[in-house]
């Protein structure tokens, strides 16, 4: 039997946007040693199908995931168990995204001490294209020593 969520709500929707500069994807692409030229050599990337540098695909996937450990954190102890991701189209340089996540299950693990939830989400640039989209699992704990959503706690 499935016991509700104490701590997240099944149907919340959040975003967060980002920006995607020419420096940020030669020196994100740097720190994960990712050596592919169309995301360090301007002109080989001009020069490629997609006309200038484009993000490593591990850019945008990771302040993807991140979002999930930002946004629960203000409130609660997430932990992250599950990804599977999506790489639609290719996030070029001075790209705007918008990245929303939305719980689409959840239910209280008392094993674990806290809801597992299923998030479903996607990533879309100022142009309306989706680039990537993903589904999650994670672990949402109470903070240590903050109470239960008082209000989900009744009747459980």
């Amino acid at each position: 039997m499935n016991i509700p969520p104490r701590v997240v709500t099944i149907g919340e929707t959040f975003s967060a946007t980002l920006s995607v500069s020419a420096d940020s994807i030669k020196s994100f692409a740097t720190i994960v040693n990712d050596l592919n030229p169309l995301h360090h050599d301007d002109a080989y990337a001009a020069q490629s199908r997609f006309g200038g540098l484009i993000a490593s695909g591990t850019q945008p996937t990771a302040h993807f995931m991140a979002l999930l450990a930002t946004h629960f954190s203000t409130y609660a102890q997430p932990l992250g168990l599950e990804f599977d991701m999506k790489l639609k189209k290719a996030v070029h340089s001075d790209d705007t995204l918008t990245m929303t996540w939305r719980i689409v299950g959840a239910f209280w693990k008392a094993s674990l001490n806290g809801d597992l939830t299923q998030l479903e989400g996607n990533v879309v640039n100022q142009r309306g294209e989706t680039v990537l989209i993903g589904k999650s699992t994670i672990l949402v704990m109470p903070k240590p020593h903050a109470p239960l959503n008082v209000e989900r706690k009744a009747g459980t």
